[in-house]
């Protein structure tokens, strides 16, 4: 039993040992998020330009235990549920043990040439979103937009 206990601890040691290398810390994130069908998910897809409707919606994978939140926009979308709908279809190639939860939704103003968008209303169906979260998500996407919210409106 000690041997077994002294080999573990030089396996452990040997490891350790690597994680210091350049590059093995980059490599061991990029390896390890590619498992996580979470990450696989953008957080942000929304229309190149226009004014649409969007919704703010939580992902959660049970076999993981993980959730994450994210914001879909698109003018195809007649009503909030459309885009829900495009949702499961868009996460069902990440099989079982992924499900959502519409937070709430909105409209966006996305104008790509000026490089703004802005947030506001809410969805008639499914609620006001919280417009901070999904201004939080647009901001890491279009870090050099402006970029608003507001409650007013629908």
């Amino acid at each position: 039993m000690a041997v077994v206990c002294t080999h573990t601890r030089g396996v452990i040691a040997s490891f350790v040992k690597k994680l210091h290398k350049p590059g093995f810390l980059n490599y061991s994130r990029t390896f390890s998020t590619m498992s996580e069908p979470l990450d696989q998910i953008h957080d942000v897809d929304i229309d190149a330009n226009g004014v649409f409707k969007y919704i703010l919606v939580h992902v959660h994978d049970d076999n993981n235990k993980q959730t994450k939140p994210i914001v879909r926009g698109y003018a195809k979308c007649k009503w909030h549920a459309d885009i829900y709908d495009e949702i499961g279809n868009e996460l069902k190639k990440y099989g079982p043990g992924i499900d959502t939860e519409c937070l709430g939704g909105g409209r966006i103003d996305h104008n790509a040439e000026k490089k703004t968008i802005k947030v506001y209303g809410y969805s008639q169906g499914f609620g006001k979103a919280d417009h901070k979260v999904s201004v939080g998500l647009l901001e890491k996407k279009y870090p050099d937009y402006s970029i608003t919210w507001s409650d007013e409106g629908y």
